[in-house]
Order: structure tokens, then sequence, then C-alpha cells
């Protein structure tokens, strides 16, 4: 299991750009719960998947799940630090949190 150390800038500016995907919650602890449920359950990618031109034709292994990841979000000023505990690879991880919330964040440090 790797941990993930992201730092979202801006926070109140953090959605997707697709409205059926974005994050829309209004607290960093709902940004981590959304974020441990799109690892751990398929909703989030279904709904991509649903979106795209053929999507018989995405690759499952974009779907890859984690039942124990875990997420959690401390909030300072106007930035979030998020640590993402999960056993996906960065590929997987970097596509939800793109999905969530856009390009509004960056890895700081993976172990």
């Amino acid at each position: 299991m790797s941990l993930f150390l992201i730092h979202i800038e801006h926070y109140t500016r953090a959605h997707g750009t697709e409205p059926a995907l974005a994050f829309a919650g209004g607290s960093p602890e709902a940004l981590a719960e959304a974020i441990e449920d799109a690892l751990r359950n398929p909703a989030l990618f279904t709904r991509w998947r649903a979106l795209q031109h053929d999507p018989d034709k995405v690759p499952a292994e974009l779907g890859a799940l984690d039942p124990g990841a875990s997420a959690r979000a401390d909030q300072r000023d106007l930035h979030v630090e998020l640590e993402i505990r999960s056993a996906l690879p960065m590929k997987i991880i970097a596509q939800r949190l793109t999905w969530l919330i856009g390009p509004h964040w960056d890895v700081r440090n993976v172990k």
C-alpha cells in the first residue's frame, strides 16, 4: 500500500469539468469521503464510462478498485492537504482525482 500526499490549491474552486462526475461537496472531509468512495466503489467509474463515445471499448483495468483505500483531508487556509492510502497505481488515483476536482491538485510525495 502506498501513501500519496496531494496538495489542492484554492480548494473552493476544486471541481471537475464534467458535472456528472465533479465533486460538489462543501468540506475537505466530504472531499476525502468522495475520493475514498471513488477508489473503493465502481459508481464514479461507471458514470465516467457511460459518458464515453464507445463505453464497451473502455479498458477494464481503468475501473480498478481498492476496497481498503482510505483518504484524509486537512484544510490549511485556502488549500487542502490530502492523504490517500491505496494499493492502486498513481495512474488510477490521478484519473479519479481529475474527474472529481479537475486539475486543481498536485502530488507532493509518494511513500
